[in-house]
């Protein structure tokens, strides 16, 4: 009886059920991830060719801008083909192999980011000492030890999943799999599940947390002692675009896992989802350029150069 009410697909019922809306939905997000994958592209393209923009702070975007083209990309192809298709359907393991990767890349990002916080408080807080803390050894370990945690983060959310049994519901009312929706689907029991992922963001997320904080507390007072204004201006506009990317994304993403479970906030849970797993990684590269004089410049140069 177990085998014959075994699950082995999930039906997403997306964001819309209106053909219409669902038709207007698909050239929506077609277009979000385009450009996406055409911005962090360039922005990767730009950092790699333009010799000025060889600086611990242009290479951790460049890598943030892979990042953020894999991560968008665990989530908005398969949102865009069951925008279409007929039957709005995920296997059971590529819906544990998407759960995967989005922590595996979400959980690089946080690093990445938190990262380019402590960069932003060396240039600012210790400008003669820059060029010597922030070495080229310093910035491959940054990011080698980003990847390193996303990937344990992902294995240790992922496998406990492997165990889990699926044979009552399988209607997930989102775009995507994600770790609290599937459990509520699950006819086996979740308390280790839901352990080791309250563990896990508590373990993986804290620290990047408490980077973030520490490094913009000294970022702020550092700012704040700088006697002219048009000093402070131009200390706050090399740190002012990689606030607003950690803002975008760590208000979304505390907000869909910190919230209580409630079928009445499950348009609340797409819109965030929708903001940090689709969203930021469109508007990363757009901020970055607009508010990157650096940036800017070699954008021109890189333009010019290919017409």
């Amino acid at each position: 009886m177990e085998n014959q009410t075994k699950i082995t697909e999930f039906i997403l019922l997306g964001l819309s059920s209106d053909p219409l809306a669902q038709i207007f939905l698909f050239v929506v997000f077609l277009i979000i991830y385009v450009v996406t994958l055409l911005g962090n592209s360039a922005i990767i393209l730009v950092i790699r060719t333009e010799s000025s923009l060889h600086l611990p702070m242009f290479f951790f975007l460049s890598h943030l801008a892979f990042v953020d083209i894999c991560y968008s990309s665990v989530t908005a192809p398969k949102m865009l083909q069951n925008l279409i298709a007929e039957r709005k359907t995920i296997s059971v393991s590529g819906c544990l192999s998407q759960i995967f990767f989005f922590h595996l890349f979400g959980g690089t990002e946080v690093l990445i980011l938190s990262a380019m916080a402590f960069d932003r408080y060396a240039a600012i807080c210790h400008p003669l000492r820059y060029s010597a803390i922030m070495k080229q050894q310093l910035c491959r370990q940054f990011v080698g030890g980003a990847w390193a945690m996303g990937f344990l983060d992902a294995v240790t959310n992922t496998l406990p999943l492997l165990n889990l049994r699926f044979c009552r519901l399988n209607t997930i009312s989102h775009y995507s799999c994600e770790i609290p929706t599937v459990l509520s689907l699950t006819c086996s029991d979740t308390f280790f599940n839901y352990t080791v992922l309250f563990a896990s963001t508590f373990v993986f997320g804290v620290p990047s947390i408490l980077l973030l904080l520490v490094s913009y507390i000294y970022i702020i007072s550092a700012i704040l002692k700088i006697q002219s204004a048009k000093g402070r201006s131009k200390a706050f506009s090399t740190c002012s675009s990689h606030l607003i990317v950690i803002c975008l994304f760590y208000l979304s993403a505390f907000f869909q896992y910190m919230k209580p479970n409630s079928p009445s906030l499950k348009d609340l849970d797409r819109v965030a989802s929708i903001q940090y797993s689709i969203l930021t990684p469109m508007l990363n590269p757009i901020i970055y350029s607009l508010k990157n004089k650096e940036m800017k410049i070699a954008m021109g140069k890189l333009f010019r150069k290919s017409r």
